[in-house]
């Protein structure tokens, strides 16, 4: 788990087809992607928040989420329509 902020001035590369998920710690929080190419709802997809097993640092106790995160499939679940070619 990696903090982002202003004042610390991260950034973080996320690989395509690589599972990632953000939760913003402050109120007005803005977030900005750089992706590889356009949006495609179709290969969206999403896992529950709370079942890959990250101690987010919640300070209630149901975070907000959107429908879509709502309705997501547990990690367990998931299965990646990505190929791993790389070598052994």
């Amino acid at each position: 788990m990696e903090e982002l902020s202003f004042e610390n001035g991260k950034q973080l590369f996320v690989p395509k087809g690589f599972l990632h998920g953000f939760m913003t710690l402050e109120p007005e929080t803005e977030i900005i992607y750089k992706c590889s190419d356009y949006y495609a709802p179709a290969c969206d997809g999403a896992v529950r928040w709370d079942s890959c097993g990250i101690e987010w640092p919640l300070k209630r106790t149901i975070p907000i989420l959107s429908e879509k995160d709502r309705a997501a499939q547990l990690f367990a679940e998931f299965e990646t329509p990505f190929l791993y070619e790389g070598g052994q």
